[in-house]
């Protein structure tokens, strides 16, 4: 189980740090190296920005309960 859930933050973790480099920069930050800024230009995104969003949350959420769950596991 204690793998299982090492594994798990592995993933999220790495999940994690490509979701919040896609979000769309406020200034030239790293998003812009991705070609945020040329998205941008596009406009219409407001859908793709929500379920972006919305993936992160979750994302973020299991990263949670993984490193809870995996803390209470070790603490026995």
């Amino acid at each position: 189980m204690v793998v299982a859930l090492s594994i798990l933050l592995v993933v999220t973790s790495v999940l994690m740090v490509l979701l919040v480099l896609l979000h769309k920069g406020k200034g030239s930050g790293l998003s812009d190296l991705f070609g945020g800024g040329v998205s941008s230009n596009y406009g219409g995104s407001s859908v793709v920005e929500r379920n972006l969003d919305r993936i992160t949350i979750i994302v973020g959420g299991l990263w949670f309960a993984g490193v809870v769950a995996l803390s209470l596991l070790l603490k026995k």
